[in-house]
């Protein structure tokens, strides 16, 4: 049996490249290789948190304030506008109502249950 033949040119090493730095592709396997550990999930601090101790139906009565109340604001600020833009006001006001009808079905749900 004979060695195969080596058909392929002989290719020049380029040995110029002394420090990975500036490279993207070192930096990605870096990146990699060298990430810590995933421990657990980083909890986000917030300007504005709900109490974790709230009830379900509290929340959702609470939700459902919030709507009115955003509902009765985007209402009385379409009012004021003309054109296009008292159509998207207004489009808000469609969209919050339609969000509290939701929360509101779900208080029922609850009280029934």
């Amino acid at each position: 049996m004979n060695p195969p033949a080596n058909d392929l040119p002989d290719q020049q090493i380029d040995t110029s490249l002394t420090s990975p730095k500036g490279s993207a592709a070192a930096q990605r396997a870096l990146d990699y290789y060298l990430k810590p550990a995933v421990s657990e999930e980083q909890v986000e601090e917030r300007f504005f948190d709900v109490n974790r101790n709230i009830k379900s139906e509290e929340a959702l009565v609470h939700a459902s304030d919030l709507l009115r109340c955003a509902a009765a604001t985007a209402f009385e600020s379409a009012s004021h506008l003309q054109g296009s833009n008292r159509d998207l006001a207004f489009s808000t006001v469609h969209m919050i109502d339609m969000a509290r009808a939701m929360v509101d079905r779900s208080l029922e749900c609850h009280q029934n249950a």
